[in-house]
């Protein structure tokens, strides 16, 4: 119950540094500022598809990654794990 808070603040701040790791490396492919959205008229459904399978990768790496340095920290700090089942989150 204790790492609720602790995992909500993980939570949010994965997605901020998941959300500037896409941007940047939306950049570093296509050099524009902003990636096409589903409801962009001017973009192409092969830029939209892209542009959200490389989110999802990365917003799934960053997160699975603070999540996990989360619990290992809990772990060293109270010498159990922060969930009691098997289970992860989904």
């Amino acid at each position: 119950m204790a790492y609720k808070p602790i995992g909500f603040v993980l939570g949010w701040t994965s997605g901020t540094v998941a959300g500037m790791a896409f941007q940047k490396t939306w950049k570093v492919i296509r050099h524009e500022d902003d990636a096409p959205d589903a409801l962009d008229r001017d973009r192409r459904w092969g830029e939209i598809l892209l542009a959200a399978a490389i989110q999802g990768a990365i917003f799934a790496v960053v997160r699975s990654a603070v999540d996990r340095a989360g619990a290992k920290a809990i772990e060293r700090s109270t010498g159990t794990w922060p969930v009691p089942d098997k289970g992860g989150r989904d």
